[in-house]
């Protein structure tokens, strides 16, 4: 018994000591205080600036991250000196850095001298001058009890604008998606700020590429006969040039029209025709025959050598010879090898497949609005690429101004130059724009994405930080669609890349901390 109370008193002191040391644990715990990472965010002409901070303090190092990305292509900014500075009344600490950590991520310290609102400035240097970005509000505290009054009130200031959000837009609330600057780096990215537009009412047609007249050339047989392919390899599609021997006629054993004989005769005539103009000459020389009779001997002999000339350029031993009018694309062949052909008859289509008609047929009811064509954009099926007209080097040729009892519908036609995307004899989809005093908000088309039949955009709260906002289309004109409600004018969001920041709701591939301060 004596052993038991003593083995109990051993385990209520340690108990008790345990007890004590956790307490402790708690009690410094308590006296433990985290302090978030500040987050600033400016743009330029040319340039974003998203910076991530330890608090300002004076007296105290802090840590700064700054990401750089180039507005032009929502790339990193990489290789390139930069000039980072903390301002203050005036007073300025800078550290020049002559490259990043990682693309984009330029990293420095500052240990603040004096308290007060600065701004943080960012100098680019390039080749071609430099670029400033600054964010125009950065606080510098003069302790760290200053510092807990203002963490307090930024606290206070956010959560009365989240319940002001939140009175707005009651479901996007929970909708905060993290998307680090490194991810968005890697794919094709970009944001924009939602701006009230011109935006004229759309029509929208299916249309046919057809090719324009001096595009397309046909060559015809020059006699009658059976067709011998040049190229066994020759099919639809084929690259030929200028002058380029397709085909031979051959007309060996036709009784009529027998290119070989035909041949044969103009060769004899050309030789006979030259020694007696040759000979002539030389008569003339001594005055034995006359100058008109000269001049009939070389009228003879020129005719003989022009019907020569024709016949050994056009016609072979085999038969006559059908070349490739213009360079281009073999689009059609009218004849089988072997088979027989009329002379006059077409032989073969090329095809530049360069200056095109793209012909629509649009309902009655908008002609009055094609005098008023302000735009028009061109979709290829199979193609994610929205071609405007003006990519196109394109105009408007013309509309009809009747239409016809069988088909009521009236044309519209444009000139455009092939890209190398489109097909001669193929549909595509077009979006004509008219012109109209109409302001309206709208977003491109890759920045909206659709779930379960409803459409969201995602609207940036930071660079890092995307809400998604579910909004209401209104018409689209093949690159932007028209936004009803859900966004306002003024909010940045995400113009490209959407579909991207959506999969990060599930989880994003990179630690979303990476490179950060915190």
């Amino acid at each position: 018994m004596k052993k038991i109370a003593i083995l109990l008193s051993v385990a209520f002191v340690l108990g008790m000591v345990s007890a004590c040391h956790h307490a402790g644990e708690e009690h410094d715990h308590d006296h433990e205080h985290h302090h978030d990472a500040e987050q600033y965010t400016a743009y330029s002409t040319d340039f974003e600036l998203f910076a991530e901070a330890e608090p300002f303090v004076v007296g105290q190092e802090s840590k700064v991250a700054a990401h750089l990305t180039r507005l032009s292509n929502f790339k990193p900014l990489d290789t390139t000196q930069v000039k980072i500075s903390l301002i203050v009344d005036g007073e300025a600490l800078t550290q020049t850095i002559d490259s990043p950590e990682r693309p984009g991520i330029y990293k420095c310290t500052f240990t603040p001298t004096k308290a007060g609102c600065g701004q943080l400035k960012v100098e680019i240097l390039q080749p071609n001058g430099t670029s400033v970005v600054c964010h125009p509000h950065v606080h510098v505290v003069a302790n760290h009890e200053a510092l807990h009054e203002h963490e307090h009130e930024h606290a206070h200031e956010h959560e009365h604008a989240h319940e002001h959000e939140h009175h707005h837009h009651a479901q996007a609330s929970s909708n905060a998606i993290t998307f680090t600057k490194e991810q968005s780096w890697k794919i094709d990215f970009a944001t924009d700020i939602l701006r009230l537009q011109p935006f004229g009412a759309v029509i929208k047609a299916s249309a046919q590429v057809l090719p324009s007249q001096g595009d397309e050339r046909e060559a015809t047989a020059t006699a009658s006969g059976v067709v011998l392919f040049s190229n066994p390899n020759l099919v639809e599609g084929t690259a030929v040039k200028a002058g380029q021997q397709l085909f031979v006629i051959e007309s060996s054993g036709m009784a009529d029209n027998n290119m070989s004989v035909r041949l044969q005769e103009a060769t004899a005539n050309y030789t006979v025709a030259k020694a007696e103009y040759e000979r002539k000459q030389q008569l003339a020389e001594d005055k034995i025959v006359s100058q008109s009779e000269l001049q009939r001997a070389k009228a003879k002999y020129e005719t003989a050598k022009a019907a020569y000339d024709n016949l050994k350029g056009n016609f072979s031993q085999k038969g006559a010879v059908v070349r490739a009018p213009i360079s281009g694309y073999v689009q059609r062949i009218h004849v089988n090898n072997g088979g027989f052909v009329e002379a006059g008859s077409s032989v073969v289509t090329v095809s530049q497949n360069r200056d095109l008609f793209v012909r629509a047929e649009v309902q009655p009811r908008y002609y009055s609005q094609l005098s008023g064509i302000s735009g028009v954009n061109l979709l290829v099926p199979g193609d994610d690429h929205v071609y405007t007209l003006s990519e196109l080097n394109g105009s408007l040729v013309s509309y009809a101004k009747s239409t016809d009892l069988d088909c009521p519908m009236v044309p519209v036609t444009f000139r455009v130059r092939n890209q190398g995307n489109l097909l001669s004899g193929s549909f595509v989809t077009l979006y004509i724009t008219t012109r109209s005093d109409r302001q309206a908000l709208a977003i491109p088309n890759q920045g909206i994405v659709e779930e379960m039949g409803n459409y969201f955009v995602f609207v940036q709260l930071t660079p890092e930080s995307f809400e998604k906002r579910l909004v209401t289309l209104g018409a689209t004109d093949g690159r932007c669609t028209e936004i009803l409600s859900g966004v306002k004018a003024g909010e940045r969001v995400v113009t490209r890349g959407a579909s991207m920041v959506r999969l990060a709701q599930n989880g994003a591939a990179l630690d979303p901390h990476a490179g950060h301060v915190h």
